[in-house]
């Protein structure tokens, strides 16, 4: 009997160490401790970091952050270009941008909601993205067909190649291309220059007081004709009274 039970104990201690270890392998990754953050997201994948340095120069990485630590938020989703698909772009692209085109690049692959893979086979494009709401400077068709996901802007056709992030709030997918647009290319209008001062009316000198000139030459005229005529007058009345006594 004792011979019995060794072999059988030995094979249920192997069965139940079996059980646990594939128990385990089924067992889901253990989320990230802490908030959510783009950066580190991108950073743990190893091929995003032209695409980090545009997220926090123009501190959009502050702004996705933040708005997915709010319950209300919709969530983000994310086309992640390499740094492959920028070594691709022409020689000193990047450094001809003015900030406001960096600015517009880097929010043109960002959409305000979380989508999945197969959501793409259902949204209505072209997609709004935190570009701006203006679709026909920033156009953004995805159109996906099972697993395969195409997006083009009128500039650019790629696709997504994988999924770096999902945690259905933060969608990160990994694109093999920068996605272009002609309101990112097109130079920004100039802000329109002040309108000149409008010069102010001169004043007539005659507007506020009558003019001192007019105004003597005016009374010293009647002033001089009654001088020159009260001599006159007086002369011939001393004749007249002078005749009277004669007479």
């Amino acid at each position: 009997m004792k011979q019995l039970l060794s072999p059988t104990l030995l094979l249920l201690i192997l069965f139940l160490l079996c059980t646990t270890t594939y128990g385990q392998s089924l067992a889901p990754a253990a989320a990230p401790s802490g908030p959510t953050d783009i950066d580190v997201i991108l950073g743990k994948a190893g091929k995003f970091t032209t695409f980090i340095g545009l997220l926090k120069s123009t501190q959009m990485d502050s702004q996705i952050n933040s708005e997915l630590q709010k319950k209300s938020n919709p969530g983000f989703t994310i086309f992640a270009p390499t740094d492959s698909a920028f070594a691709d772009l022409k020689t000193g692209t990047l450094n001809s941008y003015t900030d406001e085109q960096k600015a517009a690049l880097t929010k043109f692959h960002v959409l305000h909601s979380f989508l999945t893979i197969s959501q793409f086979q259902t949204v209505s494009n072209p997609l709004h993205t935190e570009a701006a709401a203006n679709t026909e400077e920033f156009p953004l068709n995805v159109i996906g067909n099972g697993t395969q996901v195409n997006i083009t802007t009128g500039l650019v056709n790629t696709t997504v190649d994988s999924t770096v992030y999902s945690d259905g709030q933060l969608a990160v997918y990994e694109i093999s291309q920068v996605l272009l647009a002609q309101g990112i290319l097109r130079p920004q209008a100039p802000a329109p220059a002040p309108l000149p001062a409008k010069p102010k009316k001169a004043t007539p000198l005659n507007s506020h007081a009558p003019s001192t000139s007019t105004t003597v030459s005016v009374d010293s005229s009647g002033a001089t004709g009654t001088l020159h005529y009260a001599p006159l007058v007086v002369s011939i009345g001393v004749a007249v009274i002078t005749l009277m006594h004669l007479n």
